[in-house]
C-alpha cells in the first residue's frame, strides 16, 4: 500500500471565521483528509505578532478549534492542536532563522503591510520563518494555501532546500495546494480587496456563526457593479464576480452555469439566490458547532497535541544530529 503524503496547514485564532476562510481553507481541510495524512494547527504564536488582548486570544483559540471540528475535521483521521502546545515549532524556527536572509524577509508583502500598523517588531519580521518551521517540523509534503500566501511557501521551500544542501536531505520540499474556486474570496464592501477578519466593517464578510437574517442582509447589501447583467468578469464586474464565486462554492454548480441562469434576472433576485445558497450551505456547520461541548473540544486538542509533540520530537532529533547539536 502506498503511504499517504502528509499535509500541514495552520490557521490563526484571531477574529470570527468567515466564508472566505471556509471556502479557501476549511472545506479543503476536510476534503484533504480523504487523500492525505493531515495535520492542522491553530497558530496562536503567530497571532501574537500584532497587538492583542490575552483574553481575546484565549477565546479565539477555543472558538477556532470548535469551528474547525464543526466544519468536519475528524480527530480520527487528522491531528488538530494549538501551536504553542508543541514547543518544537519554536525550536526549529530558530535553527531555520540562521539560514534565512534578511533581504528575503524584508521583501515579504505581509511584513510590509502589517508593520505599518504593528510597528517593525522582530516577531512580525520572523513570522515567515516560524511558518516554515510549522510546515517542516512535520516534514509535510504539501500545504493548502490561498494565492496571497504563496510567497511564504516559497520561503519555506527555499529554507528546506538550503537545509538539505548544507546538512543532508531531511526535509521534503513542500508543494502548494491551491483550490480552483474561492482561493481569494473578496470583501462584500470592496470586491477589490480580500475578505478579511480585520476589516472594520462587519458588512464586509459573512461569519460562519451569522444568523440566516444576518447572512441575507449582508449579501443583499454587497457592493455590485454598473449595469444589471450577471456576468463573470473580475476586471469589469468584481462585485458580481465575487458573488458568483461564492454562489458556486456553496451551490456546487459552475460559475458559467450560474451566470447563464441569472444573467438577466436582475441583481436583487441574484443576491437572494446567493444568500439562500450560503444559508443552506452553512446550516450543517452551525448545527455541529452548537452541539460540541468545551470538554469535547479540549480533549481532542490535548490528545492531538501529545501526538504532534511525539512526531515533532522525532524530527528535532534528526535536525539536532544533522546540525551538530548532538
Amino acid at each position: 500500500m502506498t503511504e499517504k503524503k502528509r499535509v500541514f496547514s495552520g490557521i490563526q485564532p484571531t477574529g470570527n471565521i468567515h466564508i472566505g476562510n471556509y471556502i479557501g481553507a476549511g472545506r479543503n481541510y476536510v476534503r484533504l483528509q480523504e487523500e492525505y495524512e493531515t495535520i492542522y494547527c491553530v497558530v496562536d504564536l503567530h497571532a501574537m505578532t500584532v497587538p492583542y488582548d490575552p483574553k481575546d486570544l484565549r477565546e479565539g483559540k477555543a472558538i477556532m478549534a470548535r469551528m474547525l471540528l464543526a466544519m468536519g475535521i475528524d480527530p480520527e483521521r487528522s491531528l488538530l492542536y494549538h501551536q504553542s502546545d508543541v514547543p518544537q515549532h519554536a525550536e526549529l524556527s530558530w535553527i531555520l532563522g540562521t539560514l534565512a536572509g534578511m533581504g528575503q524577509l524584508e521583501r515579504m508583502t505581509q511584513y510590509k503591510e502589517k508593520s505599518d500598523k504593528a510597528g517593525q517588531q522582530f516577531g512580525l519580521f520572523a513570522y515567515p520563518v516560524l511558518m516554515a518551521a510549522d510546515i517542516l517540523i512535520h516534514r509535510a509534503h504539501a500545504v493548502p494555501v490561498g494565492d496571497d500566501q504563496t510567497q511564504h511557501l516559497e520561503l519555506t521551500r527555499d529554507l528546506a532546500e538550503r537545509f538539505n544542501h548544507r546538512f543532508g536531505d531531511l526535509f521534503p520540499v513542500p508543494e502548494a495546494i491551491i483550490p480552483e474556486v474561492g482561493a481569494r474570496v473578496t470583501s462584500l464592501t470592496d470586491p477589490t480587496s480580500k475578505m478579511s477578519k480585520s476589516d472594520p466593517s462587519p458588512k464586509s464578510r459573512v461569519h460562519l456563526t451569522d444568523t440566516p437574517d444576518e447572512i441575507a442582509s449582508k449579501i443583499r447589501s454587497a457592493v455590485t457593479d454598473a449595469g444589471s447583467e450577471v456576468v463573470y468578469d473580475r476586471e469589469a464586474k468584481p462585485g458580481i464576480s465575487n458573488l458568483l464565486e461564492i454562489f458556486s462554492a456553496f451551490d456546487g454548480r459552475s460559475i458559467e452555469e450560474l451566470a447563464a441562469e441569472y444573467r438577466d434576472a436582475g441583481y436583487g433576485i441574484f443576491k437572494n439566490a446567493v444568500a439562500e445558497a450560503v444559508i443552506d450551505g452553512l446550516r450543517p456547520v452551525q448545527e455541529a458547532y452548537a452541539s460540541l461541548t468545551d470538554e469535547e473540544v479540549h480533549r481532542v486538542m490535548e490528545t492531538s497535541a501529545e501526538k504532534a509533540r511525539e512526531m515533532a520530537a522525532g524530527t528535532m532529533r534528526l535536525v539536532r544530529e544533522a546540525v551538530g547539536l548532538t
